[in-house]
């Protein structure tokens, strides 16, 4: 079939760890584009940013595609300060070339990737006459109201602006005529399928916003039992506010107390590092926890197969990719059941803890960290099926194996 795709981000340097929203949404935009090159004619609508990065990529990354690079006047660059305002934007213009691409091209379908959200409208989607399909994305998860309570007032005020603009944009036409259209909505954590109406969840697929490639899964060494006294914890991404890293660090306090010889490891930087410093040493942690600057994939991955327990307190991650990533890496993880996080992990590949409150939740996480550190059994069993897992549901590949039998079922 012809396919035209809009993928607004598409393509990023997989190192840039940690940094904006835009590098894991190219990482998508790059793997939607990809898998369905290998059972499809892909015409690709996507931002000129992109094009050194595509064209240096080649066709061993994206077979059977063919590129359109659109740039919005340069009047526009202020939006850039608000990254989803400019690339709603960008969907107008998006438009008009799809609308002469598919005078030319006749396509059997759209089908909108990024930005992967579940609020931003696609006026492709809303006005090209062929079927339509959106995803996989989300945007409805929150972070519990017991939690934003300890968020600073320009914190606060920062996830009211969100839920307040979501609102705004759910509440567009454009997105409204878009959804009813569609053939198929590709929702990437459980929050996502239930703020979708009742009308639009039959047409619903789960589907995450990460995998892992067959060459990264080969880059994980064996796991192997932990050297005695020797127990590690890693936890990594972008120091904010609502990665909890706050959480983590008292967690690992209490379970410290009855595993002496554990180890904490952050990996990543951010506006909380100084605050998160002085947490470390008000708790008397100093030669326990340490934070370390961002390192290459490489390092990361070598860093996630040596750890005994993969430790992501984030209050709101519609993905979390170093969830999966630590799964490849055959690494039980601890975790909230919230959003992506939640959505990736179950009983047979790590522990989740239910976020009721910010003292109970603590708690509850040094219990897991105390369960995992006592029982090695369950600890290497939960590694193993988290390995499993990852094979099994997150391989690009079969990913877009199951992409391309929605494609059948609805087109």
């Amino acid at each position: 079939m012809k396919i035209l795709v809009c993928a607004f981000a598409c393509i990023k340097d997989p190192d840039r760890r940690f940094g904006s929203g835009e590098g894991g949404e190219g990482v998508l935009g790059k793997n939607i584009v990809s898998q369905l090159g290998r059972f499809h004619d892909v015409f690709v609508l996507t931002h000129i940013s992109n094009k050194e990065a595509i064209d240096s990529a080649g066709e061993n990354v994206f077979a059977k595609a063919r590129f359109y690079y659109i740039e919005l006047p340069k009047f526009f660059n202020f939006t850039k300060k608000c990254i989803q305002i400019y690339a709603y934007i960008w969907q107008i213009k998006a438009y008009f070339v799809a609308k002469k691409l598919y005078k030319e091209n006749k396509f059997d379908a759209f089908h909108h990737v990024t930005y992967a959200n579940d609020w931003m409208a696609s006026y492709a989607g809303a006005l090209l006459p062929i079927p339509y399909l959106r995803g996989p994305g989300g945007g409805a998860h929150r972070v519990p109201k017991n939690f934003v309570r300890d968020f600073s007032f320009k914190q606060r005020m920062a996830e009211k602006v969100r839920s307040f603009g979501q609102w705004i944009f759910r509440h567009d036409p454009f997105f409204i005529i878009g959804r009813q259209r569609a053939k198929a909505l590709l929702v990437c954590n459980k929050e996502a399928f239930e703020a979708l109406p009742k009308k639009w969840q039959a047409k619903a697929y789960f589907f995450p916003v990460n995998g892992i490639s067959q060459g990264d899964l080969s880059k994980f060494k064996k796991k192997e039992e932990s050297a005695a006294g020797n127990f590690s914890i890693l936890s990594a991404g972008k120091l904010i506010k609502i990665k909890g890293f706050d959480f983590a660090i008292k967690a690992f306090k209490i379970f410290n107390e009855k595993a002496p010889d554990a180890k904490l490891v952050i990996v990543g930087e951010g506006p909380e590092l100084k605050y998160l410093e002085k947490l470390v040493s008000a708790l008397e942690l100093g030669s326990r926890v340490s934070i370390q600057k961002w390192v290459p994939r490489e390092k990361l991955f070598q860093e996630m197969s040596d750890c005994d327990v993969f430790l992501f307190a984030s209050l709101r991650d519609g993905g979390g990719n170093v969830v999966v990533e630590a799964m490849a890496a055959g690494t039980p993880v601890v975790c909230f059941d919230l959003a992506g996080p939640g959505f990736h992990i179950d009983d047979s590949c790590g522990i989740k803890i239910e976020p009721k409150n910010p003292a109970q939740s603590v708690e509850d996480m040094a219990a897991a960290l105390e369960k995992l550190y006592f029982d090695k059994d369950l600890r290497f069993r939960l590694g193993r099926g988290a390995r499993e897992k990852a094979e099994r549901e997150y391989d690009w590949n079969k990913l877009g194996d199951k992409l391309n039998e929605i494609y059948k079922k609805i087109i």
